[in-house]
């Protein structure tokens, strides 16, 4: 099989040749590999990630899982983005971009570094309720979407990889990366002005199902939601009211197209793999983090929802096996997920959420080896 297929057949629970070997490499060491200043890869078009990330596969040899997909959409909006270096300093630089709405302007810094990526310092809102009619204006309709772009990442990736585009999912998760503060303010936020904060909500949700609804048309190789932190930053409350909803439309759309649904969500997921399992049409999950990162179990899960029902994805522990383990832990480690999971198919061998900048690539090649060599079926 070439990588793609080997990827999607685990995601559609079936059995490949052998077992997917796909590490969380989405960022850093793609960055690193490059040998440039990480913001080229964030800013600018200089060299994007995605074409990073697609030379970090062919790089090492493993099989792809390319999340960089996008659509050029068009919007029902009356808005313009102007954004500008405010501040440079020889590690780093920030970027303020407003947004002007007829109801007023907001804006955002985003500060670039050479060495890492970059890192949002300042949000959209810094006066809520009081932003609502701003925020209102950054939400619109969307029209329809031009897929010149992801179809220029699945041309040049060709067979070492399966592409999708990712939406967002509406919730806590989503929300501290609006709010200026982040979390905490979204949370004083929700408990000062519950139907203000339900109502922006609600538009958020509207609006990444029409991006879904666009992506979904656009036929990527599968369709992903990411939702960073969706069962550690928010209340089992609070997923249930605000992104439940929005994964239960989203992943019954992608079963009706014929398309695989794919939900990231690092940090604690257990409980909520299993609302999942029962409550929508998801087919695949990632990356099942072991304790501290997580609370998942690889073979208690795979006993539990895994076969038919749930594709699994994951779950090595980036800090203690790959970033600081040996080769040959890393070797035992991928062999132990391997006999807790692999049976029957539907299991892609990962790392938990996101490898370091640092990750010794001895590390990320003996992965690679022990699932090409022990994960055959």
């Amino acid at each position: 099989m070439t990588p793609k297929e080997r990827m999607l057949t685990a995601m559609r629970h079936g059995q490949p040749d052998m077992i997917p070997v796909s590490p969380d490499m989405s960022n850093m060491v793609p960055c690193r590999l490059t040998g440039r200043p990480f913001w080229q890869m964030y800013y600018g078009g200089e060299y994007p990630l995605w074409r990073a990330y697609a030379d970090a596969v062919k790089y090492f040899g493993f099989d792809g899982w390319h999340i960089y997909g996008s659509l050029n959409y068009t919007y029902d909006a009356q808005w313009s983005f102007n954004s500008e270096v405010v501040s440079r300093s020889e590690e780093s630089f920030v970027v303020r971009t407003t947004c002007d709405t007829p109801a007023g302007p907001l804006w955002n810094e985003v500060t670039y570094f050479n060495d890492q990526p970059p890192v949002l310092t300042h949000a959209w809102i810094k006066d809520f309720p009081a932003d609502m009619a701003r925020l209102r204006h950054m939400v619109p309709r969307i029209t329809g979407y031009d897929p010149a772009p992801l179809k220029e990442q699945m041309e040049h990736v060709g067979d070492s990889a399966a592409v999708t585009v990712c939406v967002p999912v509406p919730g806590l998760q989503d929300l501290h990366g609006w709010f200026d503060g982040g979390l905490e303010t979204a949370v004083y936020a929700e408990a000062d002005y519950p139907d203000e904060f339900a109502e922006f909500v609600s538009w958020l949700g509207e609006y990444y199902l029409q991006m879904a609804e666009m992506v979904i048309d656009a036929r990527p190789d599968f369709f992903m939601l990411g939702a960073s932190g969706l069962g550690t930053l928010q209340s089992p409350r609070q997923f249930r009211q605000y992104s439940l909803p929005a994964i239960r439309k989203m992943t019954r759309m992608s079963r009706e197209a014929g398309l695989p649904s794919f939900l990231h969500s690092c940090g604690k997921q257990r409980e909520m793999v299993g609302i999942l399992a029962e409550e929508t049409d998801l087919d695949v999950v990632n990356p099942l983090e072991i304790a501290p990162m997580g609370d998942c179990d690889l073979a208690e899960i795979k006993s539990a929802y895994g076969g038919d029902r749930l594709a699994l994805m994951g779950n090595i522990h980036t800090t203690d096996v790959m970033l600081l383990g040996s080769p040959e832990r890393v070797r035992e480690e991928c062999r132990k997920a391997i006999d807790a999971a692999a049976a029957g198919g539907g299991f892609i061998l990962s790392t938990g959420d996101q490898c370091g900048r640092d990750t010794p690539f001895e590390n990320i090649r003996a992965m690679i080896e022990t699932a090409r060599e022990y994960g055959r079926y």
